[in-house]
């Protein structure tokens, strides 16, 4: 299957600032093909994930714990948190923009993260299921069990045990 192109383009011009930059621009995906040192460029990546948010993976290390780059990406397609830096696993702010479009994503947050009451009922009011990745001590917690319960009868089955016998709990499970 022959390349694409742009791809052979950009793989031809993937040193020159100017082009890698106009480019993506247009197509934030083809920062790919951009040499290391422009992908490690912030203005370069930054509209390139302006362009097109999925683009995050493809920044250098460096730049995916920028909280302005990453923050425009995961603040528009939730799921590129998988990309942000360790530094920034634990900004809350950050995160709980994520979550707000993909509750999936606190399957990639850090244990503080997954103890944290609000970032949890954001996580399980977009997604319920994820409470599986949720704290022991939020597994436990009545408020999360309820708001899961009364999304998904299938979350029972993660709450911790209190939970599992609780009364309330036990009625939502049962109702139809």
């Amino acid at each position: 299957m022959p390349i694409a192109k742009e791809i052979l383009d950009m793989q031809e011009n993937s040193e020159n600032r100017d082009y890698v930059l106009k480019t993506v621009k247009k197509n934030g995906k083809l920062l790919e093909f951009a040499s290391d040192d422009l992908r490690n460029d912030k203005e370069v990546v930054f509209e390139a994930v302006k362009n097109n948010p999925e683009a995050l993976e493809f920044a250098s290390d460096i730049l995916k714990s920028d909280r302005e780059i990453v923050y425009e990406s995961v603040s528009r397609l939730g799921w590129t948190y998988c990309y942000a830096g360790e530094k920034l696993l634990d900004d809350k702010d950050l995160l709980l923009a994520g979550l707000k479009k993909s509750g999936q994503i606190l399957y990639f947050a850090s244990s503080k993260m997954r103890d944290d009451k609000d970032v949890v009922t954001q996580a399980v009011d977009n997604k319920p299921i994820i409470v599986k990745y949720a704290s022991k001590r939020l597994r436990s917690d009545k408020d999360i069990a309820t708001l899961v319960m009364n999304k998904n009868k299938k979350c029972y089955d993660f709450l911790e045990p209190n939970m599992q016998n609780d009364e309330d709990i036990l009625k939502i499970k049962n109702e139809e």
